[in-house]
């Protein structure tokens, strides 16, 4: 009998991959959570229903969400990632020498667990010693940290559960108190195919906080539509501005210093949804 899973992207549209074994399921005290090992990804992760991450694509997620950004800010000593569990951002962020820091904050404990212990090539740098793990509110966390941070990154899930109050106003000026005088902030912001609506109010709440702001976009193949946007959010520093040739080339398999701006020139349509 073959198993396969799918993942209702949409009421009518979704993505299916063939299952050779379920490794974990777990309703946590947030979101059901499964570890499935596919034949086409590799292990992956879900949450409530949603694909988070797996073996064979990771790397342009976490890639997408750490370099930008750090290439970006001439000195981001202090980092913090709101969600990511998984590590992989910490992961990537870990790869920039100027960061003396990284702290993830990750409400969900049993998301670290079983990430450090199925998906090791993600998880493999949550213990070290530059990084700071705490099982908290990210929200919370935030606003009891004023003038913190250089770079404040958001790891989240889409905006169900517990991540829904991650997509609001509130939390992009709670990002920008917690932010220092020249910080920058990057957050995913979903798929222009089926999300569109999200990314216009997104857009439009952080331009009403932060004087520079840019989207951008990769390719991620299991996530809805394989189109995906971030948003980043500068006090100071503009990433179209970043003289590439000083962008040291890193161990990447997506993010190169041509593809930094590269990212944020978006088809029409996206870009619409910027303005």
């Amino acid at each position: 009998m073959e198993l396969w899973f799918t993942e209702k992207q949409t009421d009518t549209y979704g993505i299916t991959m063939k299952v050779k074994e379920t490794l974990v399921t777990e309703k946590t005290d947030f979101q059901d959570l499964a570890m499935i090992e596919t034949e086409q990804w590799g292990t992956m992760l879900l949450l409530d229903g949603m694909v988070m991450t797996s073996d064979r694509d990771e790397f342009v997620y976490h890639e997408m969400v750490a370099h930008p950004v750090l290439a970006t800010h001439p000195n981001p000593e202090n980092v913090l990632v709101v969600g990511g569990g998984d590590g992989g951002v910490i992961r990537e962020v870990l790869k920039h020498p100027k960061v003396k820091k990284a702290v993830l904050v990750e409400i969900d404990g049993k998301v670290i667990e079983y990430s450090k212990k199925y998906l090791p090539n993600i998880a493999g740098e949550l213990d070290n010693p530059r990084v700071q793990v705490i099982v908290n509110d990210g929200y919370m966390h935030i606003h009891d940290h004023k003038n913190t941070y250089d770079v404040i990154m958001v790891d989240s899930t889409e905006p169900v559960g517990p991540a829904v109050e991650l997509f609001t106003r509130g939390f992009y000026q709670g990002i920008y108190d917690a932010l220092k005088d020249d910080g920058i902030f990057v957050a995913q912001t979903d798929n222009p195919w089926f999300k569109a609506d999200l990314i216009r109010t997104v857009n439009r709440d952080v331009k009403e906080i932060f004087p520079i702001v840019r989207v951008y976009i990769a390719n991620i193949p299991t996530y809805p539509s394989g189109l995906w946007t971030f948003t980043m959010g500068s006090k100071k520093y503009d990433p179209l501005e970043v003289d590439e040739s000083a962008i040291p080339e890193l161990d990447t398999k997506y993010y190169t210093p041509r593809l930094h701006k590269a990212a944020f020139a978006l088809p029409k349509f996206v870009e619409d949804l910027t303005k």
